[in-house]
């Protein structure tokens, strides 16, 4: 069978390729057209890809006013694309603004829509489970909550537990020791703090700079810059400065999240990822005066992080703010480490959370009932 796919952004393409190499094994005669990037094309050739994300990622308002042009023309671009192509299938990954589009147009068209990683509409941006429900086929779902508020909305969805949980198995198989890591990062042996201050050049401009100041309160400790390969070196460099308490290391996120003592996390993806590898982290997101005025008008949620949102309680420190409070940072920063007050119930807490999140097979689960239900 045909599957064009389209994900817009690095964790799209991410779990892009484990749905495609999922498919594969249930679908000998696959063939894939899609938007995506590096790993999606590990799995189905240059030859399938139609739009890289890297031409296609634009956050922000600002960013997507002055790029409307563009994203209007990739849309025509993909819609082109499909028609030559006559997919059995389009399965949209996450990216919202570009994919219900898309899902809208195929609709019409008569193309079987499947929503793989559904819009986080519980957050914000509730007006859109009406197109959901309207255009989409089938969605599938990567967090268990998300099940009943679906079903609240009129929409069953599907969950097979959450791909992350396979690549993070998949990395630990392949770990270095903390000698070799430390080696081959040129770090000293003092526990590590990992630091993910987010991977768009916006988060790094507004989070980094608090992790910087947090970081001159533990001289016990070296802080490690987990950086995205995507934004360069001289972007983090801004604004670490000639502060040596902070090392910069890249692509190797899990590899230091593996051999850290803690984390300070920005929201999102990120926060998830750190507490299923056992790591106890606090949230750090600095948010501009008017968002923290308007956040209870425009967020749905009480959580940002993923771990609390899905535990539904605040299982991890959230410090989102317009102006941080250094010393309460700190205390909390103290607590997680080893010793402190809050380490081991953090630790039972993510303890649960990987019994609700679901073991690994996730993406080969979620490609046999697409395969299935298509046939």
């Amino acid at each position: 069978m045909r599957y064009f796919i389209i994900a817009g952004e690095p964790s799209g393409d991410l779990h892009g390729s484990k749905l495609m190499k999922g498919i594969t094994i249930e679908d000998c005669d696959a063939q894939f057209r899609f938007c995506g990037g590096d790993r999606m094309i590990s799995i189905g050739g240059k030859e399938g890809l139609v739009k890289h994300y890297k031409e296609m990622s634009f956050f922000g308002f600002m960013q997507v006013l002055r790029n409307l042009k563009t994203i209007f023309s990739q849309i025509d671009e993909c819609k082109k694309a499909i028609d030559e192509f006559c997919p059995d299938t389009i399965i949209l990954i996450d990216y919202p603004s570009f994919n219900m589009r898309i899902a809208k147009w195929a609709k019409h068209r008569g193309i079987k829509v499947y929503y793989y990683i559904a819009p986080k509409v519980w957050a914000w941006k509730e007006w859109r489970v009406k197109s959901i429900r309207k255009y989409v086929d089938r969605l599938y779902t990567i967090f268990p909550f998300e099940t009943e508020y679906f079903r609240r909305k009129g929409i069953e969805p599907t969950f097979c537990g959450n791909p992350l949980v396979d690549d993070i198995a998949e990395c630990k198989k392949l770990l270095p020791s903390r000698e070799e890591f430390i080696k081959a990062n040129n770090l000293d042996n003092r526990p590590i703090v990992a630091l993910l201050a987010g991977s768009r050049t916006s988060e790094i401009k507004a989070n980094l700079p608090d992790m910087v100041a947090l970081s001159k309160r533990f001289s016990d400790y070296q802080f490690v810059l987990t950086a995205v390969p995507w934004i360069d070196k001289s972007v983090y460099q801004h604004y670490i400065g000639s502060n040596s308490a902070i090392r910069y290391v890249c692509n190797q996120t899990q590899q230091t999240l593996a051999h850290a003592e803690a984390a300070i996390v920005t929201s999102g993806t990120a926060t998830l990822e750190t507490a299923l590898m056992g790591i106890p982290e606090m949230v750090l997101y600095h948010i501009p005066k008017l968002y923290e005025v308007l956040r209870p008008y425009v967020l749905k949620i009480p959580f940002v992080s993923l771990v609390n949102i899905n535990l539904n309680r605040e299982a991890v420190r959230e410090i989102v703010c317009a102006k941080m409070n250094i010393d309460e940072a700190a205390a909390e920063l103290a607590s997680i480490l080893k010793g402190g007050a809050k380490r081991e119930k953090m630790l039972s807490d993510f303890a649960e959370l990987n019994e609700l999140i679901g073991g690994q097979g996730a993406s080969n689960r979620f490609a046999a009932n697409i395969v299935k239900s298509l046939r």
